[in-house]
């Protein structure tokens, strides 16, 4: 039962229509093998044997010259040819001679499977001394359809006289209705077979043969369960692809039916004829279907080279041009089937190992300006990346140098989770190829530490960084630029887990080593600097962080410019050591400029971006604009729970601080709900002792406060208070602050908020 292409079919007749008679027509189809382009032909020539019995319609299997032979002998025999049996007569130009007589009649001829040039136009070792095209008659009286999936053939075939018609994969509704004449589908089933014809990407021949499975299979087989076992794994596809059940009498029966071994047949030409071009294929099968830059597959060729060399395989339908002509994209089963062509002959690995060594080329560092480019790149390395040959070192390491670039790029965008496997990837590989105290496995070690801390996995990040602190001085010695590195790092988990004074310790060795060995303005000794800022602040220590951020704000400003990422990290930094010393405007405008640039740079969902947001909430909160502050928390906690989290240490400061404003405007309700769930999931995530959990408590003991709940709140800002002397010290300002909070509680019975100091509302950020 022929399903649907009434626009393609009246496509082919308005062409013919719009000749004159006077003149010879042609028409070619041309699309993917398993498209539909045979059904069609066959279809059209019912339609004109319905509607002109008296046109001749003669079917030539074109794919060889014997079959081409073949089908000549067979109008000669139809049409009962005088002296067809004379075995010295020519049958191309006996039956040539016959089609080209009017008397004889109006004809129709189909040249199915004409994807070969050669075939045609070559004279070299034929039959003839001429070529078969010159064989097909150019009378006005006869017509020509062509089927191919080789585009330049059929152009040259149908010349001046007509079109190539473009036959693409099915429409929706077309592909149920194909998919529903070899099973039934209910309405329970629709969405199912949908997913069904969408999976096999609408192509006919693909539809016809999931159909015929699952029909010899009921009831085992159902249309979800066909879909369940497509969709489990590349292999699973392959083997449903070839299966070889799925008659259609309507096909050539010379031809096998699975529609992976019909792309296999266009494969094969390609490699046999144009051995560059199927090399190249064999490469972008390896990458991600769509968006395969040119500059990935280009591999050094002059630009003609180039494209000589993707001509046949647009041709064949093979690959397509995206918009804008720079990129390619192929269909996902002819990825399939080409990669289990490769796996025939035995290349597959060969090609998935070139394929990985052209993306450790490509893939660039991953700092700020190499994003675009890692981002077009990031699919097609996490394609080459599944298939690893663990037995080959070399490829092994290739394969962690890709990670470890890759890693960083997604560390840099805030993509933790998805950075943490690169690194960890890279740093199994390292370790077990290299050794444990190899550079290239310290630095995976080094880098995996920074995403878990920027996770909030302190104590493993801990671990990280001392194991490449120690090897590194043993091996390079304490005062090299990695081991300082690597001080930093261990210096920066410490401060995040609320260690200020080993922190600062270590900070401040580390500058000194820097700027000794660097100078004062060396970029890696503006990150020390900053990062001693940052632990100074936390421990109240304004005036002097204040100092070491302007510093390094101002030459970071001169040397990287305005918009720079580690710039607006300084002014970050800045704006937050001015918050504290209770400078709100001057702090505002710091947080607005580092929250415009880092949304333009960035992006909205950012940590970094959060990060901004939160602290400039914190500012508007202290400034008394509390419905803005308010807007800015419930931002910047929605979008770090998506981002991050929601047990986070970030997304935990945005619960803290949206609590706080909440309790400014009198929602006591909600804002001791943000509370209990920041100071629990705090002691669970950090420990009871944290900064960032005794600045909950503090915030908790005050709503209860303003809630009337006299007696619990003494008692918690009692137990904070405690652990602020054990931690921070007794003449911290947030230990003063609290202190003298308490002190206004015991000896007055009215709560004086005035007397209540707002600790900082976020951690510092860390670079």
């Amino acid at each position: 039962m022929f399903v649907g292409r009434e626009d393609i079919l009246m496509a082919i007749n308005k062409n013919s229509q719009q000749r004159q008679r006077r003149y010879h027509k042609r028409i070619a189809l041309v699309g993917l093998g398993g498209v539909g382009k045979s059904q069609i032909a066959i279809e059209h020539t019912y339609r004109i044997r319905e509607s002109a019995p008296n046109i001749w319609t003669f079917w030539i299997h074109a794919s060889d010259t014997v079959r081409f032979e073949q089908g000549y002998r067979e109008i000669a025999s139809v049409a009962e040819i005088p002296e067809r049996s004379d075995p010295k007569t020519d049958i191309f130009q006996l039956v040539n001679k016959w089609l080209g007589d009017e008397r004889n009649g109006h004809w129709v001829m189909v040249l199915d499977n004409a994807d070969n040039h050669n075939i045609f136009f070559d004279v070299s070792g034929g039959n003839t001394p001429l070529s078969l095209a010159s064989y097909l008659p150019q009378v006005s009286h006869g017509s020509i359809l062509i089927t191919s999936r080789n585009k330049m053939a059929a152009r040259n075939l149908v010349g001046t006289y007509g079109d190539v018609i473009p036959v693409e994969p099915m429409s929706v509704d077309d592909a149920l209705t194909l998919l529903q004449t070899r099973i039934d589908i209910d309405q329970s089933s629709e969405s199912e077979a949908r997913g069904l014809v969408e999976a096999l990407e609408y192509i006919p021949l693909a539809i016809t043969q999931a159909g015929a499975y699952i029909a010899n299979r009921t009831p085992r087989i159902k249309v979800s369960t066909y879909l369940e076992l497509f969709q489990e794994s590349e292999s699973n596809q392959e083997r449903l692809l070839k299966y070889d059940d799925a008659k259609d009498l309507r096909r050539d029966g010379s031809i096998r039916h699975p529609v992976i071994n019909t792309w296999q047949i266009s494969f094969d030409q390609i490699h046999r004829v144009f051995p560059a071009a199927a090399d190249l294929l064999a490469l972008m099968s390896m990458f991600d279907r769509q968006g395969i830059p040119e500059d990935l597959i280009n591999q050094g060729k002059n630009r003609l080279t180039f494209e000589d060399t993707v001509a046949p395989l647009v041709s064949f339908s093979l690959i397509r041009t995206e918009i804008g002509g720079q990129s390619f994209e192929m269909h996902r089963l002819i990825q399939l089937s080409i990669r289990e062509w490769l796996r025939q002959q035995d290349r597959f690995n060969i090609w998935a190992k070139h394929a990985r060594q052209v993306m450790e080329a490509v893939f660039p560092s991953g700092d700020y300006k190499t994003w675009t480019t890692c981002q077009m790149l990031l699919p097609h390395l996490k394609e080459v990346m599944q298939f690893l040959v663990e037995s080959e070192e070399e490829d092994l390491l290739n394969g962690a140098r890709i990670s470890g670039r890759c890693g960083w790029y997604l560390y840099l965008r805030g993509k933790y989770e998805e950075a943490e496997a690169m690194h960890r990837q890279a740093l199994t590989t390292c370790e077990k190829v290299l050794g444990a105290d190899h550079s290239n496995t310290l630095t995976s070690v080094n880098n995996l530490g920074l995403v878990l801390e920027n996770q909030g996995k302190y104590e493993e990040a801990k671990v990280m960084h001392q194991w490449a602190l120690t090897t590194r001085e043993k091996v390079l010695g304490t005062d090299h630029l990695k081991t300082l590195t690597s001080a930093n790092n261990l210096a920066g988990v410490l401060s995040s887990q609320g260690k200020y004074e080993e922190a600062e310790a270590m900070y401040r060795q580390t500058l000194t080593t820097y700027e000794k060995v660097l100078g004062a303005d060396h970029p890696g000794t503006l990150i020390i600097l900053n990062n001693l800022g940052e632990v100074l602040n936390s421990q109240g220590k304004y005036e002097e962080a204040e100092a070491m951020h302007q510093r390094a704000l101002t030459t970071r400003e001169k040397m990287l410019g305005a918009d720079h990422l580690h710039t607006l990290t300084s002014v970050n930094n800045l704006g937050l050591v001015l918050y504290s010393q209770g400078k709100y405007e001057e702090a505002e405008a710091m947080h607005r400029w580092a929250l415009t640039t880092c949304k333009k740079l960035l992006g909205a969902d950012h940590p970094n971006t959060l990060r901004s947001i939160n602290n400039l909430g914190g500012v508007l909160d202290r400034q008394g604009k509390y419905e803005e502050a308010e807007a800015m928390h419930r931002r910047a906690l929605t979008t770090r729970e998506k981002v991050l989290g929601a047990d986070h240490p970030d997304t935990l400061t945005s619960v803290n601080n949206l609590g706080g404003v909440l309790n400014k405007q009198g929602k006591y309700e909600e804002a001791e709900a943000m509370h209990q769930r920041a100071l629990t999931t705090y002691k669970k995530v950090l420990g009871a002792d944290h900064p960032d959990t005794l600045m909950s408590m503090w915030h908790l003991s005050y709503s209860w406060k303003k809630k009337g709940q006299d007696v619990e709140a003494l008692e918690l800002l009692q137990s904070c208070i405690q652990l602020q002397h054990e931690t921070l010290g007794p003449i911290h300002p947030h230990t003063m602050s609290a202190s003298a909070m308490l002190n206004n509680w015991q000896v007055s019975s009215q709560d004086q908020e005035s007397f209540f100091r707002d600790p900082p509302t976020v951690p510092p950020a860390r670079h």
